[in-house]
């Protein structure tokens, strides 16, 4: 391709814009300590509770709730795509620290919550705008006192799975 062949990168029409608002996060944590773990999660899924900001930056929503269980969902945009225009891995990543985190804080009480020390991810397959709705699940395996395990699934669209995820959390913050 010569110069006189390639596109004008930075055009007007190549540009995009995205406005992403959010609720001052300190506020919700603080109404959201006052419950359980569960409660708090059902809050989010049904619009008692503002979503985390960065959920509303990435875009994905909570779609189920069970004690142990979370699943987060995507719709896959182009503002999310890496340069060989497939979604950037941290997308991924994101879905399933946040949706195995969350299933951790359904069985938490009011007054706990917990961190992720360790989160091993393995990509099986590629996910892009054409995967359709996305799909994270999150689920406890083992919950300690000081430290909980989880396992978590990326499915595509058609429920084709494309990463799968362990994590370690370790519990704090019981006031």
């Amino acid at each position: 391709m010569t110069g006189d062949d390639q596109p004008d990168l930075f055009s007007p029409a190549q540009r995009r814009e995205r406005v992403v608002d959010w609720q001052v996060p300190a506020p919700v944590a603080r109404a959201a300590m006052g419950l359980s773990g569960m409660d708090a999660m059902l809050g989010i899924r049904d619009g008692r509770l503002p979503p985390p900001p960065f959920a509303k930056l990435i875009g994905f929503t909570m779609a189920v709730v069970e004690p142990g269980r979370i699943v987060m969902e995507l719709e896959p945009r182009e503002d999310l795509e890496n340069t060989v225009g497939l979604l950037h891995g941290a997308t991924a990543a994101a879905l399933l620290d946040t949706a195995m985190g969350c299933a951790v804080s359904t069985r938490l009480e009011a007054g706990q919550s917990s961190v992720t020390l360790d989160l091993k991810l393995t990509y099986l397959r590629p996910l892009s705008v054409r995967s359709g709705l996305i799909s994270a699940e999150g689920k406890v395996i083992k919950l300690g006192r000081q430290t909980s395990y989880t396992e978590g699934f990326v499915r595509d669209g058609k429920g084709a799975l494309a990463v799968h995820a362990t994590a370690t959390l370790s519990m704090i913050g019981t006031t």
